[in-house]
């Protein structure tokens, strides 16, 4: 899921990846919603209204605003410093520590968020980490994938399947339409297990409020012992065979 890379890395990769964290970043989201009445997941949404308290002149709020953006730029930064610095130790694993750190973030905001009575830099403070965390995930996902998976926000999603899906009418070679049904079912899949986290953890929500986090946390931790486990079984058959 997370190890191949390059020439490598195939379809399946990507789909399981994709999958997998879209239904994280669709918790995360709806958890920050209805949590601190605020999008963690992305940012687009934070420059408009950055740019309208500034027309208001409530300019400590535009600097919230802001600060929302940087720490979702902090948490990119972040993640692909530390894929890049652990590349050159051991490639197979490069992805163990921005992953485990996302989970850690989600795991302590979901204790400190569970406290009652939130003030209003409390809920600032979830907001920024959640972010954070949020541009740690894209980040590897982007790197991981080539660019081909994004995981935290649905815009360019939108926008690549409505330009894949017209491109069917136009594209008859089978090679290009068999390419372009992977990458529609692809988009699909993100949206529909991003759809699934948002209702799921809504749902979830309503139960154990800020610990939703957990769940999302959980299915990281997953994701990290599937391939571990994989990694395992194939240094196992590689000294088999060799024996």
């Amino acid at each position: 899921m997370f190890r191949h890379q390059g020439k490598n890395r195939t379809f399946i990769h990507n789909l399981r990846l994709a999958t997998m964290l879209s239904l994280v970043a669709g918790i995360v989201n709806v958890t920050g919603v209805l949590a601190i009445k605020t999008l963690t997941t992305n940012v687009t949404g934070h420059f408009a209204y950055f740019a309208e308290e500034v027309m208001k002149h409530d300019y400590a709020a535009a600097v919230t605003f802001l600060i929302f953006t940087v720490f979702f730029l902090l948490g990119s930064f972040t993640s692909n410093f530390l894929a890049e610095l652990l590349t050159k130790k051991n490639p197979q694993l490069y992805h163990v520590i921005p992953t485990s750190l996302e989970i850690f973030i989600l795991v302590g905001v979901g204790i400190f968020g569970s406290q009652s009575d939130l003030s209003l830099l409390e809920g600032k403070l979830i907001a920024f980490f959640l972010l954070f965390a949020m541009g740690i995930q894209n980040s590897l996902v982007t790197k991981i994938s080539q660019s081909t998976v994004r995981t935290t926000h649905l815009t360019g999603l939108f926008t690549d399947l409505g330009i894949e899906l017209s491109q069917l009418f136009f594209y008859k070679k089978p090679e290009e339409v068999q390419k372009l049904k992977a990458n529609i079912y692809l988009r699909f899949s993100i949206i529909t297990f991003f759809f699934i986290g948002c209702v799921g953890g809504g749902y979830i929500y309503r139960e154990i409020e800020m610990k939703t986090l957990f769940v999302a946390a959980f299915f990281l931790l997953i994701a990290l012992l599937y391939d571990f486990i994989r990694l395992k079984i194939q240094v196992f058959k590689r000294r088999a065979f060799h024996q």
